[in-house]
């Protein structure tokens, strides 16, 4: 079965700035789905901020294996009501790949519990996405690292939770480094995220850097069927218990009424 993928974009650099129309006449969005689509397991699609629903209802999210979020001017545009149902899809099992900026979206923030803050500059300076867990599937056909010749400076400390794994480590031309490739999990949902990707340079038309990103797909995608009672929390009456039980002392609930949430 093909990896049923979305790549959504904010979609606002591309209207508003030359030179980012310039890099990306059919967006940044365009841009990642045609690099996906050059893989033939990877069923790619894309959505927009000023899409309804922003391109993202429940009947497309569930159809929807893998998402990829680029976002960077407008994260408060994003509606509550939209993240909470990206929230929801992650824990049952959609996979979720967050690019660059998308570091301080709502989706990655409410998911990582964290400020997901950094230091940064915007100076063109040279990175070296260096690959420290050669092993990994995403790191699949790349070689000791890759070098970008202009980029963002995003700099430690970066305030998310300790992954599961760390598969790049970019060093930057001014001295700083950043942990700019890691995995996390959430409920039966993978998350990479992957921090080069700045508006106004070519990352996204870097050959290695759609490597990435298709690795990424594949590695995030989970063939399990969706975890849809995952949100439950049912009361198990006594006599539905797998071995006899004997009700011991006082309890707040009867059986079958709802817990307290």
């Amino acid at each position: 079965m093909p990896v049923r993928t979305v790549v959504w974009g904010e979609n606002i650099h591309e209207q508003t700035n030359e030179d980012v129309r310039a890099l990306y006449p059919e967006g940044m969005h365009g841009a990642i789905a045609a690099a996906l689509a050059e893989d033939g397991n990877i069923q790619v699609s894309v959505a927009t901020l000023q899409d309804a629903e922003h391109g993202l209802s429940e009947e497309r999210l569930a159809a929807t294996d893998v998402l990829t979020w680029w976002g960077h001017r407008a994260h408060g545009d994003v509606s509550d009501e939209v993240v909470a149902r990206v929230q929801r899809r992650v824990w049952e099992g959609m996979g979720l790949i967050v690019l660059h900026s998308g570091h301080y979206s709502k989706i990655f923030r409410l998911l990582m519990g964290t400020p997901c803050s950094l230091k940064w500059r915007e100076a063109g300076e040279r990175e070296r996405l260096w690959v420290v867990n050669r092993g990994h599937p995403i790191a699949r056909g790349l070689g000791d690292y890759v070098e970008l010749p202009n980029t963002e400076m995003y700099g430690e400390p970066f305030a998310v939770p300790e992954p599961m794994e760390t598969v790049f480590i970019s060093w930057y031309e001014g001295g700083e480094v950043f942990r700019s490739g890691m995995t996390f999990q959430r409920g039966a949902g993978r998350i990479f995220y992957l921090s080069p990707g700045h508006e106004t340079y070519p990352i996204y038309h870097n050959p290695e850097m759609q490597q990435i990103l298709r690795n990424a797909v594949n590695w995030a995608y989970n063939p399990m069927p969706g975890w849809s009672s995952i949100t439950q929390a049912p009361n198990v009456p006594i006599e539905q218990a797998r071995e006899k039980l004997v009700q011991k002392g006082a309890r707040l609930h009867a059986d079958g009424e709802e817990g307290f949430r």
